[in-house]
């Protein structure tokens, strides 16, 4: 049994600028959803409008499904519909749902933390989410739900009795950030780092990392603003902090001395890390379930938060242990016989230079096994602009010093790479993701590790999904050793 999180006269009060009639408020919801594929009864049906389909058109089912009440636009014909269904008609349905959200925000006494970031805000989030768990009830939005449709989406459904709330800010374009920390309102804000991703829409990294700082000027009075020490870009963000009268905590995974938090010792293994870190003045010493500098560093910024809000640090330290990787985020499975696996390492879930080099070098760390090989297939990276060719050839040395075995590559972009890598690791050039798939079942050998990376519009997580099934019926998640 789920706890009511929306009471029928909370939601009216919340909605009265936009309702366009007044329903009853004898009733209550569980939950609140936008699909209903993922209702449960008792939610609150959100019909938002779409591309390709409009919520209104699935209103019936969600009421079918259990649904408490459904938020829809004015227009909707209620024709066919049980007399005590419970619809909230107004203007704008989303201006409804970002209402709603703020209501569930300002009636919240929750610690809020908000990540953004060019690389790693989705797993920093599920890590600070689950280390903050240890300390008291934690709320954190699911999946990658940052944008103007996931931010109050995840904000109406924070509990009122929530200790702390972790929410994930990302962007496309300047101005975005501005519009969703100012429902978010946190107490402390986390940049994980900034590097080249969606840099097409801007005209300078300088204005790519200015609409990253956004995250900021939200942050209630009196917060605090995690940033990350070794990146190009502090100096400019550590500025902007202070004209907000923020305090700063800065995290170095380099161990620069000047940094508040700092790595002191990092040991990089095939399955996890082992840090030893400075918090403050004080040691810890922790595992992260997963390999990878780039995860040492986000691990820092989610201890630092730990602190910043009060929670139990060394508990918090003890959970990155549970840690080995989300799926497209590099997850890891192990496929085929059980005498000699296929290892696959998914990090499917779009790509950037940054996030592509740290793939390649996790990658590098898996030891071979038998006559097994490294083997990367790799999709473009978008919205990387003039430079896009450069940045893709530049792959080349990250191949190389990660010592990869054979490249296989997918799209135009990607031909780049292709065209630049030394003799011994050229494998295939594919242009479709269903190609790139045919190529690596055709190329597999017994004990090799694969890992698959591009971003979102090069479709490498459809050679994840069909690498999987070609292999095995049930696949299970590698445990962290």
């Amino acid at each position: 049994m789920r706890d009511v999180l929306w009471h029928g006269k909370d939601v009216l009060a919340a909605l009265q600028a936009h309702l366009t009639a007044s329903p009853g408020d004898d009733w209550q919801a569980q939950g609140v959803a936008i699909d209903t594929r993922d209702l449960l009864a008792g939610d609150i049906f959100v019909a938002l409008p779409g591309e390709k389909a409009h919520g209104h058109d699935y209103v019936a089912q969600a009421f079918k499904d259990g649904a408490a009440a459904a938020l829809v636009g004015a227009d909707f014909d209620a024709a066919g519909l049980k007399e005590d269904a419970v619809l909230l008609p107004v203007v704008d349905v989303l201006a409804a749902l970002e209402s709603l959200a703020r209501a569930a925000r300002k009636r919240s006494a929750a610690q809020i933390i908000a990540i953004t970031g060019s690389v790693g805000k989705t797993g920093t989030k599920a890590s600070l989410a689950d280390a903050l768990a240890k300390s008291g009830k934690t709320h954190a939005a699911e999946r990658s739900f940052n944008n103007h449709i996931g931010v109050p989406l995840s904000l109406a459904r924070l509990p009122q009795d929530a200790e702390y709330g972790v929410f994930e800010l990302g962007m496309n374009h300047a101005g975005e950030i501005a519009a969703l920390v100012d429902m978010v309102r946190p107490h402390c804000a986390i940049i994980t780092t900034i590097a080249a991703a969606h840099i097409e829409n801007f005209p300078s990294m300088e204005a790519l990392a200015a609409a990253k700082a956004e995250i900021l000027s939200g942050v209630e009075s009196g917060g605090s603003a995690v940033l990350p020490f070794d990146n190009a870009y502090f100096d400019a963000l550590r500025k902007e902090a202070e004209a907000q009268a923020l305090n700063i905590v800065s995290f170095s995974a380099e161990g620069h001395e000047a940094a508040d938090n700092r790595i002191n010792r990092a040991k990089l293994h095939a399955t996890c890390s082992c840090v030893t870190a400075f918090m403050g003045a004080q040691a810890v010493t922790y595992k992260i379930g997963a390999p990878g500098i780039h995860l040492v560093a986000n691990s820092l910024a989610v201890l630092s938060a730990v602190q910043l809000v009060g929670a139990d640090l060394a508990l918090a330290a003890l959970s990155l242990a549970e840690h080995d990787g989300l799926a497209g985020r590099g997850a890891r499975y192990r496929l085929g016989a059980d005498d000699a696996p296929i290892t696959l390492i998914d990090e499917s879930y779009n790509a950037n230079p940054t996030s592509m080099a740290a793939a390649l070098e996790t990658l590098g760390l898996t030891p071979r096994k038998g006559r097994g090989r490294r083997i990367a297939v790799l999709g473009d990276m978008a919205e990387l602009g003039d430079d896009a060719p450069q940045l893709h050839a530049a792959l080349a040395d990250k191949t190389e010093s990660a010592d990869i075995d054979l490249v296989i590559t997918c799209g135009t972009l990607m031909q780049h790479l292709h065209n630049a890598l030394p003799p011994g690791r050229i494998g295939a050039h594919t242009d479709s993701h269903a190609a790139a798939l045919n190529v690596l079942q055709n190329e597999l050998q017994d004990d090799d590790v694969v890992m698959i990376k591009g971003s979102n519009a090069s479709r490498m997580g459809l050679v994840v999904e069909g690498l999987i099934d070609l292999l095995t019926d049930t696949p299970q998640q590698k445990e962290a050793l």
